[in-house]
């Protein structure tokens, strides 16, 4: 730990409700010649989020975080209701990995009038998880905007397991000019390489034990076409014959897609990922991971 870091954890967490509370906080760091990084979350924290502490940290960065449980970009039949909260829990994994503000609104400081501004982002929202989850990329877009001009960050940070949000994000700020920049973090993974979720919690011990799959076909997907190999069609195909012989119940998609179009991909002669999104009794898992 360097001096910065040390003096950095020793000053503690600031929980602030609102944006008023949020924007003088963070006036306070800039006045002292800070940057500051945001850590935009939904709470129910883990290791993957921690991490995203760490990257500000790592780059001189204020962490700051927000916990919101964003109903716009949940759907009808979606976990809105049941999504896993512990915000006691979430503040103490904040301050341990030296945060120095969260923001924790309530829905009515998020959304105090009638939403009649949204930012939809095309393109990238296409395909993948968008026609699987209609309006959620525009539920993300919209709040993601808001939190970046309540914190004006230096930078945002991102995690690159939900791949698909991390380029949408880009997109969105590349289009609009904001002044900030957005950094995607590695995933984090378990030891056995499932990646961290909050989601994962929904699974039962069977269930736990056959997710582990994803990450070995898709490993095995990478493995198969980088380089111009296997066709990507063919063997996303017997990935996805594997993953349901395994006990999945569904998968949505397995595919191989452009690193930043998100445009699928037949052979691979450049920067690509594999993607997938899979359900498993109640859960929905999405994971990804660079090929080559």
């Amino acid at each position: 730990m360097n001096d910065k870091d040390s003096q950095t954890r020793e000053r503690g967490l600031a929980v602030v409700r609102t944006v008023a509370e949020l924007r003088k906080a963070v006036a306070a760091f800039r006045a002292a010649g800070r940057t500051i990084g945001l850590v935009p979350t939904m709470g129910a924290l883990h290791e993957g989020h921690v991490s995203l502490v760490a990257g500000a940290l790592a780059r001189g960065d204020v962490p700051a975080a927000s916990i919101f449980v964003n109903p716009t970009q949940f759907g009808p039949n979606e976990d809105f209701a049941a999504y896993p909260r512990d915000e006691a829990g979430d503040f103490a994994k904040l301050e341990a990995a030296g945060c120095r503000i969260v923001f924790a609104p309530d829905k009515d400081e998020m959304y105090p009038t009638p939403m009649l501004t949204t930012v939809k982002v095309t393109g990238v929202t296409d395909g993948l998880c968008g026609p699987f989850r209609p309006g959620h990329f525009e539920g993300v877009a919209t709040v993601v905007t808001k939190l970046l001009m309540m914190a004006m960050p230096d930078r945002g940070y991102f995690g690159e397991k939900d791949f698909q949000q991390l380029q949408v994000i880009k997109t969105m700020v590349r289009d609009l000019a904001m002044p900030v920049e957005i950094v995607g973090m590695p995933t984090v993974r378990e030891p056995d390489g499932l990646a961290m979720s909050s989601r994962n919690r929904y699974l039962a011990a069977a269930e736990r034990e056959t997710a582990l799959r994803l990450y070995r076909e898709m490993t095995a997907v990478a493995l198969a076409v980088r380089g111009g190999g296997a066709s990507c069609t063919e063997a996303t195909a017997a990935a996805s014959v594997a993953l349901l012989a395994a006990g999945f119940d569904k998968v949505e998609y397995l595919t191989v897609v452009d690193a930043e179009s998100l445009r699928p991909l037949e052979k691979v002669a450049g920067p690509a990922r594999v993607i997938v999104a899979a359900r498993l009794g109640r859960t929905r898992l999405i994971d990804n991971i660079a090929v080559g």
